[in-house]
């Protein structure tokens, strides 16, 4: 069976019903790739913002993503360098605290669909403790820890915590995370992009 083309999915993607029963704004998925991107980013599910703007990570959020990383927004959602793929490609609704989690249904579904058709992605940041879970063997039991362990799946694969407003506090009790490892992924980054 001949492989299949990344467009090719990617239309499949967008006219994708698996979960719809459970989703309160209907499907819209939200994906970002292109077969020579560099860099991918796995984060967790598109917020209320994104869903309306079908951009991924066009809320406070992404703003502080795009810092850590040194990029501006042109660069940042060039498809041609970065991937973006989250765990659950439709926003899932709210719960009691916040967003709910992914739906279960998507990244088993088309993780490993799309993953093989981008042959030059170096690194993979894995935003938050659902991509953390389901691509790194080994990881200690806490968000915390884990991405203490950065190093230990570098360059590959590097846990962060979300980068959204609300985890502040997280930001400011974790000093070496903005320290260490945004640096780390800074330099990476940039260097893979500067190369044609």
């Amino acid at each position: 069976m001949a492989k299949q083309s990344l467009d090719s999915l990617l239309d499949q993607i967008q006219q994708c019903r698996i979960c719809q029963d459970h989703l309160p704004l209907g499907p819209r998925p939200v994906i970002q790739a292109a077969s020579n991107a560099k860099l991918m980013i796995i984060g967790q599910a598109p917020g209320t913002k994104v869903h309306e703007t079908g951009i991924p990570w066009n809320d406070p959020s992404g703003d502080r993503l795009r810092l850590w990383l040194d990029l501006d927004r042109e660069t940042f959602y060039d498809a041609e360098q970065i991937a973006i793929m989250p765990m659950g490609l439709c926003y899932p609704g709210r719960g009691k605290s916040g967003d709910l989690p992914p739906r279960p249904e998507c990244a088993p579904h088309w993780h490993p669909q799309v993953l093989p058709l981008l042959p030059n992605i170096g690194m993979t940041l894995l935003i938050g403790q659902y991509a953390q879970q389901r691509y790194l063997a080994d990881k200690p039991k806490t968000l915390t820890e884990t991405v203490k362990a950065w190093r230990q799946w570098a360059p590959r694969y590097i846990p962060m915590p979300h980068p959204s407003p609300r985890n502040t506090l997280w930001l400011k009790r974790n000093p070496w995370f903005e320290e260490e490892v945004v640096p780390y992924i800074r330099e990476y980054v940039h260097q893979q992009l500067e190369k044609k």
